[in-house]
């Protein structure tokens, strides 16, 4: 195993700083994934309250829109300055900076034109988390593979293939996020079964492609970082989509029973 990674994967530099944020982030990610399926939510969307009536302390609710601009602005600023900050030494690290910021652009353009809010919010505590998370990815991420920067090339060159998987996730993702908005109007705000594209055979074909915009970011970095992020965020992403369907599960009687959480005909 050590010998294929060594193969597609930079050495990891000589930062504790980058090597310690790359533990920090599998493990922290990777638990919030876990503890969704144990029934402990980020508070947010349609689990926005759920464990309120567990916490005897005042819980301060923002809106989904700001909460959600909250969730993606700082990485995507970050992902902007790293232009200024990074030169380009290389084709990768282009990439790299691009795809991030392209991604998290792409997100804060959804939220303030393509999503169609219910009634749900953003508790402060999760907007703060989430945000932080994203921020220091993208950093670190970026800042990572800046440091790589005359390190030998890995033997397996993965960025072409990860420009396309990285385009594939973006895409499906945006083409899902607005099936979901179509289903309501200005003036609804229920929850509808959603219809279309991928829906019909698991419930958050979003999170999937989210998942492979991200794998594809791997792929075109090929350091030590994004791997440990990339493998939490499925992680946390398979627990938010089971928690999601068990959601639809006992809110619906109508809900398909074979339609998976994350992907088709699997999990």
């Amino acid at each position: 195993m050590a010998s294929m990674l060594s193969s597609v994967i930079f050495p990891p530099p000589p930062s504790l700083i980058i090597s310690v944020m790359s533990v920090v982030s599998l493990v922290a990610i990777a638990g919030l994934g876990i503890s969704e399926i144990l029934g402990k939510h980020l508070q947010y969307s349609r689990f926005w309250n759920l464990n309120s009536e567990k916490s005897t302390r005042m819980q301060i609710k923002l809106s989904s829109r700001t909460g959600m601009l909250v969730f993606y602005v700082p990485a995507f600023l970050s992902g902007v300055a790293s232009f200024v900050l990074y030169p380009n030494h290389d084709l990768r690290l282009f990439l790299v900076k691009a795809t991030l910021t392209i991604h998290f652009f792409k997100r804060t353009i959804e939220v303030l034109f393509v999503h169609k809010y219910s009634t749900s919010g953003v508790v402060l505590d999760s907007a703060i988390l989430i945000s932080s998370s994203y921020f220091s990815a993208t950093s670190s991420m970026i800042h990572g593979q800046y440091l790589t920067q005359g390190f030998p090339e890995p033997q397996v060159d993965l960025k072409y293939p990860g420009v396309l998987l990285f385009l594939l996730g973006i895409f499906g993702n945006l083409y899902h996020h607005l099936l979901l908005a179509s289903l309501r109007t200005k003036s609804d705000k229920e929850y509808k079964i959603p219809k279309g594209g991928l829906f019909g055979l698991v419930i958050c074909p979003h999170y999937l492609f989210e998942v492979l915009g991200f794998i594809g970011i791997l792929f075109i970095s090929q350091t030590l970082y994004p791997l440990c992020f990339t493998v939490g965020t499925i992680v946390y992403l398979m627990g938010r989509s089971y928690a999601t369907r068990r959601w639809y599960l006992s809110k619906f009687e109508d809900f398909p029973k074979d339609v998976k959480a994350l992907i088709p005909y699997v999990f």
